[in-house]
């Protein structure tokens, strides 16, 4: 699982965490996890009784997780970020991520062009005061926020093209590579020479 501190512009730091997710069933699809079938998780989780025999926010049986409508979305290709942060990053995720409740995620179409958009300069350039700022410098990036914001809609040819550069990206960053990105943002929205050399490149990681 990632933490929102986890979480950069196109990437992640893992720190080695895991969620053991004994989920308390997904309507239609499985039925609950029986602790049981896997002596090794409840001899482990057993360690802590006290604690998980006493939440509020317990499935069918102290060891499983609390109903989740929105489970199988972390399986989705989705666009990770943390809730509050100085930079703004966001990273476009196939592995399977879970996270917790220091981020948030975006699941839907055009998954690529919005995380080469949310972490453009442009988008920075014009949209990081749309996000308030709290004590330290840091940004709450919260769903009302983001509602606010015109975004392009894109073919899947064009996101297709995102996905390529977003994915080269995710694998091994270089600043040329995020420029070309940029370029890409910028002739989507039609910006001149002006506007382009106004905005630069805003390297926030």
């Amino acid at each position: 699982m990632l933490r929102g501190r986890d979480i950069k512009r196109y990437g992640y730091d893992w720190a080695n965490l895991w969620l053991i997710n004994t989920h308390n069933g997904i309507k239609g699809v499985k039925l609950r996890i029986d602790v049981n079938e896997y002596p090794a998780v409840k001899a482990h989780l057993d360690q802590y009784w006290d604690k998980i025999s006493n939440r509020a926010d317990k499935g069918d049986t102290p060891y499983n997780l609390r109903n989740c409508a929105y489970m199988e979305d972390f399986c989705k290709p989705k666009i990770m970020y943390p809730n509050m942060t100085k930079y703004l990053p966001f990273y476009y995720d196939e592995k399977g991520f879970f996270q917790n409740d220091k981020s948030f995620m975006i699941t839907g179409n055009c998954m690529s062009y919005l995380t080469a958009f949310l972490n453009s300069s442009l988008f920075k350039f014009c949209f990081k005061e749309n996000f308030p700022e709290l004590l330290g410098g840091t940004r709450e990036l919260r769903k009302v926020f983001f509602d606010k914001i015109p975004l392009l809609k894109v073919n899947d040819e064009i996101n297709a093209k995102c996905k390529v550069l977003v994915q080269e990206l995710q694998y091994e960053y270089t600043k040329s590579k995020a420029i070309d990105l940029d370029s890409m943002i910028f002739d989507l929205y039609n910006l001149t020479d002006e506007e382009r050399k106004s905005i630069g490149f805003i390297e926030i990681q």
